[in-house]
């Protein structure tokens, strides 16, 4: 496959956030990019307003013939006509991993992988090396804010990827350096168990080159059975090589010292809220350091580094009301965004709006989103969003409703969302999920500005 030599790429799923990250590289190298996906969304507007042509019907009318990439997103339905016409057709068709391991065989390859953090690692990472004068191009799984974009160009060998685990897509990677920075059950409709998750995690860490390193979260139990050459660990107040300390809050902030290998390096300011930052910004000062990036440079990009779409958001700042969206769509993370909720704004009364996102993964995890949720004071569930899935008997929103004890929960219709709340008391409000709960950030906010003190 000579991808460079493609001067028409077409993507059936361009409006996916991984997909149009590749939309917009081969854009960047002067090709002609056309796509397909099922809705129109704020991702495809903005790839219409650059000069990229989208459609959204599944019309085999609509599919042009002069092409010489046609790239797919896994999420594409096995039926779907586009994608088995230029199959019929004998076009050079790709998964969009196959792209990313062609893209990055000659590069200087730094992965992120782990069941979570790696699209805030990611971004960290592609702001602090390119305001450290080690540039590197990078593929996001958000829209950075301070890039305004989940894609990053530089006239530089070095390149900064997400490693997917879903569909196993990360094992087609040969980095230069790799971080993992979680392995909790997911995917299990992939791998079956987690055993099987983290036989895969551990293949993925052969991969890395040895001449490079591994970068891992210090409680991953890959700790003791990688046999790498170079291994750095990092986590907070625990033993790592990347030790973050006396984490404080202060007007907002995230504050923590930093000990590398038992040398202190300071005082280090996050203005993207939350523990789990904290941790995600020692993996992107971890591969900073063993870059050899300017430590002062690095310490003043985590200052102006302003977050990403979506995660952490502050949608709403009002004298009353507070309103926080994030993508939250596994137990840990939810435990990590209300941790840190709690943390910034004490003894405020939670309301937690949840939208499952699949349902196996509510099959799965459905006592863990139960368990994570009962840290806040008030829960709302939306349906499940099924994305790629079919229903499975028995499994939807009130399989985790059931479960939540201690607290009030009801399992309502987005439609019925914005009469919920007006109902009750404001205070914090949290929207989370992977799903299409974004579509109603703006309508809350919207509320919010109108009614609230």
């Amino acid at each position: 496959m000579r991808i460079e030599a493609a001067h028409n790429v077409f993507l059936i799923g361009i409006g996916g956030i991984g997909m149009s990250a590749l939309a917009r590289y081969f854009y960047k190298q002067g090709a002609r990019v056309q796509g397909y996906d099922k809705t129109p969304s704020p991702i495809t507007e903005a790839l219409q307003a650059e000069g990229i042509s989208v459609f959204f019907e599944d019309d085999l009318s609509k599919y042009p013939s002069q092409v010489d990439l046609v790239i797919y997103t896994p999420a594409i339905p096995a039926d779907h006509l586009g994608l088995n016409w230029y199959r019929e057709q004998g076009f050079n068709v790709y998964k969009r991993s196959e792209i990313l391991e062609e893209l990055t065989k000659t590069k200087e390859t730094i992965a992120v992988a782990g069941t979570h953090g790696k699209t805030s690692i990611t971004a960290l990472l592609a702001h602090v090396l390119n305001a450290s004068d080690k540039p590197a191009t990078a593929f996001i799984g958000g829209v950075a804010n301070n890039f305004r974009s989940n894609f990053v160009y530089r006239e530089s060998d070095r390149v900064v990827v997400e490693a997917d685990e879903f569909d196993r897509s990360f094992l087609r990677l040969h980095p230069h350096i790799a971080v993992i920075s979680a392995l909790d059950p997911d995917h299990l409709d992939i791998y079956g168990s987690l055993e099987e998750l983290t036989a895969n995690f551990f293949a993925f860490t052969k991969q890395v080159s040895r001449e490079g390193c591994l970068i891992l979260q210090a409680q991953l139990p890959l700790v003791a059975k990688v046999d790498h050459p170079k291994v750095f660990t990092y986590g907070i107040d625990t033993p790592a090589d990347f030790v973050a300390e006396n984490i404080r809050v202060e007007e907002g902030h995230f504050l923590f010292d930093l000990d590398i290998q038992g040398d202190s390096y300071g005082t280090f300011r996050l203005a993207f809220p939350g523990y789990h930052n904290v941790e995600n910004a020692l993996a992107a000062l971890a591969v900073g350091y063993v870059l050899e990036a300017n430590m002062e440079a690095m310490r003043a990009a985590l200052a102006s580094f302003s977050g990403i779409r979506r995660r952490f958001e502050k949608v709403y700042v009002g004298k009353e009301v507070v309103y926080i969206d994030d993508y939250a769509h596994h137990p840990k993370e939810i435990e990590a965004l209300i941790r840190s909720v709690r943390r910034l704004y004490p003894g405020r009364f939670i309301t937690a709006i949840f939208q499952p996102h699949l349902y196996t993964r509510t099959r799965d995890l459905a006592e863990g989103f139960a368990n994570a949720l009962t840290a806040a004071d008030e829960v709302i569930l939306l349906p499940i969003y099924p994305a790629r899935e079919v229903s499975l008997p028995g499994v939807e929103s009130g399989l985790i409703a059931r479960k939540i004890k201690e607290k009030p929960v009801q399992v309502i219709e987005k439609s019925d969302l914005l009469d919920t709340l007006a109902s009750r008391p404001r205070d914090i409000i949290l929207t989370i999920g992977a799903g299409d709960i974004d579509r109603l950030v703006q309508p809350i906010h919207e509320w919010l500005k109108n009614t609230a003190a």
